[in-house]
């Protein structure tokens, strides 16, 4: 028959010989080599789990010691078991008292008159690779609220059917302003404007029958000094607390617009005043250009020629003055305008 060539490290808390006679061939009948600790009352178990030397795969545990049993037993082993998993061995089959010992956070509870080495090696092994999957499961759910809570970016998951906010991160407490107690007391509707909540309803809607893997859009939101700014969202799918929710990451992009902005007003600007001298500023500087050449070529010209001529010119020069200062004008307004944003 094959065994298990793990060396489980084993503590069984088990007063009664025969019983622990019992159990020893059962494990060495299905592991090969386990390393089996044996302590006859809770006393010897404290004083052996508390060795920080010690780490054990498994706790077997008897329910009724000499120096303790029943619930009071389980809760103390389990406080000392350094996330070992603990398997109840026990002549009682009161099934209230089974759930009531896994409830507590006991890993499996069997009964001795039912117990066969088949039947202790899976449970011994089925518990190992549960609290293994378990802690993996903690770890997971570790970094996630450490990437949760410590983005720099605000975040926060919302119910899909409620919209109340479920949870929020550090970022969006310091951006919007609003206590953590608050933000949990309110709904995403609360930090949209007025005239935006039904087209808010109706995204949600539509979000509950499409269930999108992924979801972006730009919006208004409100803090709460009644700042009004653009956020830019995207929205995940998460079941978070037996909730169908949505995790939201909110980058504010205010800034960003405005700054786009002033940068196409300038460049709106700059081609205004490339238009006005490659067009207005050539028609009065034409006009005055050919003047000069009619007096350079044409000496024989009357006095009232001249006066007319004279008159063109500097109508022509006030206009192109007129231009100049207006092009000035223009561009001293465009750099105020830049350096302000």
């Amino acid at each position: 028959m094959h065994r298990d060539a793990f060396p489980y490290n084993i503590l069984v808390i088990e007063d009664n010989m025969g019983d622990f006679i019992l159990i020893n061939d059962y494990l060495f009948e299905m592991i090969r080599e386990p390393q089996i600790t044996h302590c006859q009352t809770f006393k010897q178990a404290q004083s052996v789990l508390q060795k920080s030397e010690e780490k054990f795969d498994m706790i077997l545990l008897d329910l009724y010691l000499p120096d303790k049993n029943g619930q009071s037993l389980i809760d103390a082993v389990l406080q000392i078991s350094q996330d070992a998993p603990v398997i109840i061995l026990s002549g009682n089959s009161d099934l209230s008292f089974s759930i009531k010992s896994i409830s507590s956070g006991v890993d499996d509870y069997l009964i001795k008159d039912d117990l066969r080495p088949t039947t202790l090696y899976k449970s011994i092994v089925y518990c190992i690779e549960r609290r293994k999957k378990r802690q993996e499961l903690l770890e997971s759910e570790q970094r996630y609220n450490e990437l949760f809570d410590f983005s720099p970016q605000p975040m926060w998951v919302f119910d899909l059917e409620t919209l109340d906010f479920m949870d929020v991160n550090l970022a969006a407490i310091k951006h919007y302003g609003y206590k953590r107690s608050e933000f949990l007391s309110m709904k995403i509707s609360d930090i949209r404007l007025v005239e935006e909540i039904p087209a808010l309803l109706e995204d949600v809607k539509e979000t509950r029958v499409v269930n999108p893997y992924f979801a972006i859009g730009v919006y208004k939101h409100l803090k709460k000094n009644g700042e009004i700014i653009l956020v830019e969202i995207r929205a995940n799918p998460i079941m978070y607390k037996g909730r169908k929710a949505r995790v939201v990451l909110a980058n504010d992009i205010t800034e960003k617009v405005k700054y786009i902005e002033s940068i196409e007003l300038q460049n709106k600007n700059l081609s205004e005043i490339a238009w006005i001298q490659s067009h207005l500023v050539r028609a009065p500087l034409a006009r005055i250009m050919g003047i000069i050449q009619m007096f350079e070529h044409n000496t024989k010209m009357s006095e009232p020629e001249k006066q007319m001529f004279f008159e063109h010119i500097i109508t022509s020069a006030h206009e192109l003055d007129e231009l100049i200062m207006e092009i000035s004008q223009k561009a001293y307004l465009a750099k105020t305008k830049f350096a302000e944003e």
